[in-house]
């Protein structure tokens, strides 16, 4: 399938900027059943400073802001190619070793709450013998563990926010992908299997412009590599599906991180476009 995407982000300042320096992760990764067909990223009252990958093979742009700026505009435009793995990334690769997916952050990390919602799952490791059988066990596992959460924790705007903890949105019942994301992980990094974060872009069905980005969860299966889970959707990850950062929560994937001088308040605004290409056959 064929994508394109177009992702714009302003932000308005109560202050004129002195000095402003923004951790864009926007770019789309070349992975596994996903191609980057052409990418840009036009700024206003702001310059590109530096590229570079991160720790999770991210792509970040550092973006300086102008002196004096009020208002700050970043608009990426790209088509993506993507295919249908059933949600399967394959090995793993990057700087940070498997075993760093493994322990908790302060945004995963399990309370009560959470502790009491996968106590009755099951043990993905029971009834597993050869290695093939425990793959299994743990797929399962990880299945009931999304369902699980998708019960039990609603899908709801305005309740939670960027620094809302996985046991924070467990005891509110609420939450928004972000939230379903960090639960699923915090989940099964207790239970022994490596999990991470994903942000990028879900073209849904029924329209073109997106309410925001998206985010969703990955769990590293041994036989399989990584494997994508959309609690929220309650789905595998298909090709209306684009993986732009991956990191061990939030705040590795963020896709706009940064610091400012001059002013404390400002207002973000986020508009997204995905829609289907139609792809001309060669004669």
């Amino acid at each position: 399938m064929r994508l394109s995407i177009r992702h714009t982000t302003r932000y308005s300042f109560k202050q004129p900027v002195i000095h402003a320096l923004q951790r864009l992760r926007l770019t789309p990764k070349e992975t596994q059943g996903q191609k980057i067909l052409d990418w840009t990223m036009i700024y206003e009252n702001a310059r590109a400073e530096l590229e570079y990958d991160d720790q999770n093979f991210n792509t970040v742009t550092l973006v300086g802001v102008d002196p004096g700026a009020s208002e700050v505009t970043v608009t990426c435009r790209g088509t993506v190619e993507t295919q249908d793995n059933a949600g399967v990334i394959g090995r793993h690769a990057g700087h940070m070793p498997l075993w760093s997916f493994l322990s908790q952050t302060p945004l995963t990390r399990p309370g009560p709450k959470l502790r009491a919602l996968i106590r009755d799952i099951g043990d993905p490791s029971k009834g597993a013998g050869a290695k093939s059988a425990d793959d299994a066990a743990r797929l399962d596992y990880l299945h009931a563990l999304s369902a699980r959460i998708r019960e039990s924790v609603a899908y709801q705007t305005g309740m939670t926010g960027v620094t809302t903890t996985a046991e924070e949105s467990t005891a509110h019942g609420a939450g928004v992908c972000q939230d379903h994301a960090h639960i699923f992980i915090g989940a099964a990094r207790a239970a022994d299997i490596p999990a991470r974060y994903v942000s990028g872009y879900l073209m849904m069905n029924d329209r073109i412009e997106q309410e925001a980005t998206h985010a969703w969860a990955e769990a590293h299966i041994d036989g399989l590599g990584w494997v994508g889970f959309d609690i929220s959707n309650g789905i595998s990850p298909d090709p209306r599906y684009v993986r732009v950062a991956t990191g061990r929560d939030y705040r590795d994937a963020a896709p706009v991180t940064g610091i400012s001088f001059g002013t404390t308040e400002q207002v973000l605004t986020v508009d997204v476009a995905v829609e289907q290409q139609q792809e001309t056959q060669q004669q």
